[in-house]
């Protein structure tokens, strides 16, 4: 544990690493659902939207490993089994049933939503208590923002050419 880290965050530390290790496991479960996305996605704009799944996913792994750093500096272990990101996160995994590229970018789209609530809340925990935390988690949530208008705009996109060529995204 860092000494200076613990010290340094002015909050109850076993709640803010209990939250912490929820948007850890929120983070595992995009990663891995944009990368199953990515496999088995169908339909209109699909090699944009795969690349665009696999950048994003790329991205939800580098923001687990911040959260680990962070977790770890504050004296705690991040969660060890993948069985425990289910029954900790609020940000769940999405079975991708309809491989559909309007149905898989909706799903993205709730959830980066949730990712958004969920930094914000970290954010105002940590706002003038705990700097580093806070930093993280702003950065996290300016990435989650940039997710949610990426998916915005494909969505529209799609919605667009369905109405130009008369047909269904």
């Amino acid at each position: 544990m860092g000494e200076a880290a613990h010290k340094m965050c002015k909050l109850d530390v076993d709640k803010l690493l209990d939250l912490l290790n929820r948007a850890y496991a929120e983070e595992w479960l995009a990663y891995y659902q944009y990368w199953v996305g990515s496999q088995v996605i169908a339909g209109p704009m699909r090699p944009l939207v795969q690349d665009e799944f696999m950048k994003h996913a790329k991205e939800e792994l580098e923001h687990a490993q911040m959260l680990a750093d962070r977790i770890i500096q504050l004296g705690g272990t991040p969660l060890l089994a993948p069985s425990e990101w289910l029954q900790q996160a609020r940000c769940g995994y999405e079975v991708p049933r309809d491989p559909s590229t309007m149905a898989l970018l909706k799903q993205n789209l709730d959830s980066e939503r949730c990712a958004i609530a969920r930094y914000q809340q970290i954010c105002d925990m940590c706002f003038g208590k705990d700097y580093e935390t806070f930093d993280i988690s702003l950065k996290i949530m300016h990435d989650e923002l940039d997710h949610e208008q990426d998916w915005e705009d494909f969505i529209k996109d799609l919605q667009d050419s369905s109405i130009f060529y008369g047909g269904n995204a």
